[in-house]
């Protein structure tokens, strides 16, 4: 099980995305808000060492904020 232990897998959650010209990101400032292409209502991309492998809903709990899986994912076309 040491093996196991050892092993190191790094975790994403996307939330949205956005495209805008690098000239805007440079300028934005400490508070700045980007509007992504996702609403309260739309689940969340799960990524493990980059791969896609599950969908999720976004869960505020007290000052926490975590991810429920709710869908794994099979070869899911982004």
């Amino acid at each position: 099980m040491s093996a196991v232990n050892d092993v190191k897998v790094e975790i994403s959650v996307v939330l949205g995305s956005a495209v805008m010209p690098i000239r805007q990101l440079l300028k934005m400032g400490r508070g700045a808000v980007v509007d992504l292409d996702a609403t309260h209502e739309t689940q969340v991309k799960i990524y493990a060492n980059n791969k896609l492998i599950a969908l999720g809903d976004v869960v505020i709990s007290g000052d926490r904020v975590a991810v429920t899986v709710t869908e794994s994912v099979r070869d899911y076309q982004s």
